[in-house]
């Protein structure tokens, strides 16, 4: 059970899942983020990469609000350096999101008979986000073993975070290496008419990523400043 969210971290880890041999189970979450567009890329993604289905799922986390990402009348940080995106939590953090991604990841692969649950959370190039942490990880697979019948008969879900100590550049290399196609991907928390703003905190870190690895970035971004 790989969670696709379209952008570059998770596609990746969709890729080094199947580099592993595994047969993947992709699930997307419509949770009412404002960039939405990362479903339809998420759907390419799946395809492309030989995942054997892949699920959209309605969850409207834009009901609670409290984020830049689910509430339109909060503006997307811009223009923010790494150092600074390091030091706090940012207003794009949606509370509890991947806390409830993965209740429906154990739920969807409890039901399909997966024994592992992949994402691709990365806690070095990150924006500060608590629930991408190793900590959060390991209390969540051991949920995952306390709370499903599949857990508690012997047949405990991994949850696989391949990405989680690598940089962004790393990630880049690896993908690259795997053929995960980056140009459809969508990393953008506020884009326009399908173009990535080049300017909030995942643009940041994408592009960030892709100059220290030395590659062209493919992203189609509205403006190429860098200020």
């Amino acid at each position: 059970m790989v969670l696709l969210s379209g952008g570059l971290d998770s596609s990746t880890c969709l890729a080094v899942a199947r580099s592993e041999g595994r047969e993947i189970h992709a699930l997307s979450v419509d949770y009412g983020q404002r960039h939405k567009g990362e479903l339809a890329r998420a759907r390419r993604v799946a395809r492309a990469l030989g995942a054997a289905d892949h699920r959209v799922v309605k969850v409207d986390l834009s009901t609670f609000g409290g984020s830049a990402l689910t509430d339109r009348s909060i503006a997307v940080p811009k223009g923010r350096t790494p150092g600074r995106m390091a030091r706090d939590i940012p207003i794009t953090y949606v509370p509890a999101r991947n806390t409830v991604l993965l209740g429906l990841a154990l739920a969807h692969a409890e039901t399909v008979g997966a024994e592992e649950i992949w994402l691709g959370v990365n806690a070095i190039d990150y924006s500060g986000y608590p629930d991408c942490r190793p900590e959060f990880l390991r209390a969540f697979e051991k949920v995952a073993r306390l709370a499903t019948k599949a857990g508690v008969s012997g047949r405990p879900l991994r949850v696989r975070a391949p990405l989680v100590r690598l940089s962004k550049a790393q990630i880049v290399k690896l993908g690259t290496r795997l053929g995960v196609p980056y140009g459809i991907t969508q990393s953008c928390y506020d884009p326009v008419r399908g173009r990535a703003c080049g300017r909030c905190d995942a643009c940041v870190l994408r592009r960030k990523g892709f100059a220290e690895a030395g590659l062209p970035d493919p992203t189609p971004y509205v403006s190429r400043s860098r200020e």
